[in-house]
């Protein structure tokens, strides 16, 4: 209402203008008025969907104006953002879970939680929480995966104090015994509830299925080897990862570019030790036979994942597997798997596929939904046919279309501030496609636009091969294996007839339970 009143003031304003200035009858002059109301009002379409638009462009920031590699060993993504009074300094480790001492497992966790909650050589853990409180200011730490991370955020006015904070906590970490203490207790809580939960229980047995369970990213914590972490191994793994020439930063507020590089050599130089980088990340995936795998679980519903191997973000396909895949499965609303398992048949609330290309090594594709135990089969079924039906038949030009137009619309929320800018800069720098694609951001909406449908149907034929699939299912047994009266499709009849039965894991040790 507000904006339609301020365009009728503008109007009548214009029309006013017209009246006084007219040497013509005033009559002449309103006519005229309304006949150019008029020629305008032929213009605007019937209909929303006949509105045309000038071409969407966006041109994504180059990093070299961000930039700076730092004397004091990091490269730092650095950018000035005088729209509030706040600094956010990002550190991203080169360190996770394959450089994990055997039998240690949790420990990277236990680093990169306690490191800024469990005080420093002059604080205990409470003193260090209240100082940042008083500051108002957030002082976070993790590792996950393959990559650890401490960040900062507080007001411009304190930066100098949140930098001292910071630079005692990656040199010098108290790692407080109470609070390694506290920390254990809670694992341990979460340890036992493993199988309480059958999301938990498909999250480890898909991991196991897809990479081998050997691969390093599957060594999880159990109860043996939390009980073994102390604070020596803490203080030992944190001395060997965390160091200069390991970091990669980002940083963007309110300060001057040419002060903040300067505050951030000081922040990094004369380090206490000096660290050796870390081997480079294994690649041993030993992905399961096909077949289905079952695990029995008294569940009033049953949690499906269909598996395939995938490819790494490095690889030429990357781009054409990701307009198919939102196609597919990953395009919410409009995908294909939700318009037939959802919309059509009513067999599941959530569905949907991921063939995202790995950072770090392959990661897998997927295909997952929920559906009552005696109509899993069928939605299952439904699934598979939706693979072979995408690269058996080109898609729809919309369909390509609209999959494209939805990437190259969303391209700029990856740069909508100044901190995400150099979030996005800092993470191409450490996982390496900076040095490897550097033009990746500059030629993406030209690389989208060139897929074509062949493109699509060529990667849909080479990748999502069925007679591969590793399908597992989390349910109640009894129930999955009747399937539904209405539909004649039985679970052995999919994934080449071949099914096993996964006992359920003992969730402290995760070994298989024998019943």
């Amino acid at each position: 209402m507000k904006h339609f009143s301020l365009h009728l003031t503008t109007l009548l304003l214009a029309c006013a203008s017209v009246v006084t200035s007219c040497s013509s009858p005033k009559k002449s002059c309103c006519a005229s008025v309304s006949k150019s109301a008029a020629t305008g009002a032929t213009t605007i379409p019937d209909r929303p969907e006949k509105l045309s638009f000038p071409p969407f462009v966006f041109t994504p920031p180059k990093t070299d104006q961000y930039r700076v590699e730092l004397k004091s060993g990091p490269v730092a993504y650095v950018a000035e953002d005088r729209e509030l009074p706040l600094v956010t300094i990002s550190i991203i480790v080169r360190t996770g879970d394959w450089v994990e001492p055997e039998g240690k497992e949790g420990l990277t966790d236990f680093c990169g939680s306690l490191l800024t909650k469990a005080g420093t050589e002059s604080r205990t853990a409470q003193e260090l929480e209240e100082r940042l409180a008083f500051l108002a200011a957030n002082l976070g730490s993790s590792i996950q995966g393959a990559q650890g991370s401490v960040a900062l955020n507080l007001l411009s006015k304190d930066l100098d104090e949140g930098l001292a904070i910071l630079r005692e906590v990656l040199t010098k970490p108290r790692f407080q015994q109470d609070r390694i203490d506290l920390q254990k207790r809670q694992t341990m809580q979460a340890i036992k509830q493993r199988n309480d939960d059958s999301a938990s229980i498909e999250d480890i047995e898909q991991g196991f299925l897809c990479y081998g369970e050997k691969f390093w990213d599957n060594r999880h914590q159990t109860a043996a080897s939390i009980e073994s972490i102390t604070r020596d191994n803490l203080l030992a793994f944190h001395q060997r990862w965390f160091f200069p020439g390991n970091f990669t930063v980002a940083v963007s507020g309110d300060f001057d570019r040419t002060d903040m590089i300067a505050k951030l050599e000081k922040l990094f130089g004369d380090w206490p030790w000096t660290g050796t980088p870390p081997p480079p990340i294994p690649q041993d995936i030993a992905m399961a036979a096909p077949g289905i795998y079952l695990v029995d679980k008294s569940v009033n519903q049953g949690r499906v994942s269909l598996l395939l191997p995938g490819i790494s973000r490095d690889n030429p396909d990357y781009l054409p597997l990701l307009v198919m895949n939102d196609i597919l499965g990953g395009g919410g609303f409009s995908s294909r798997l939700v318009n037939r398992v959802r919309s059509d048949e009513g067999l599941a609330y959530s569905v949907g596929s991921i063939f995202q290309g790995g950072i770090y090594f392959p990661y897998a594709f997927r295909a997952a939904f929920q559906s009552k135990s005696r109509t899993v089969a069928y939605a299952t079924s439904l699934i598979i046919e939706e693979l072979k039906r995408i690269a058996a038949e080109p898609v729809k030009d919309q369909e390509l279309a609209d999959s494209k137009r939805g990437y190259v619309d969303r391209l700029p929320r990856n740069f909508a501030s100044k901190g995400q800018v150099v979030g996005v800069f800092a993470g191409e720098e450490f996982t390496g496609r900076r040095q490897n694609d550097p033009q990746f951001w500059q030629q993406f909406t030209t690389r989208i636009n060139a897929v074509t449908k062949e493109d699509v149907q060529h990667v849909a034929k080479k990748y999502l091969t069925t007679d591969r699939l590793v399908i597992l299912i989390v349910g109640e047994k009894e129930e999955i294996l009747k399937g539904h009266p209405d539909h004649p499709v039985k679970l052995t009849d999919l994934g080449g007839g071949k099914l096993t039965e996964l006992p359920l894991r003992d969730p402290l040790t995760l070994k298989p339970q024998v019943k």
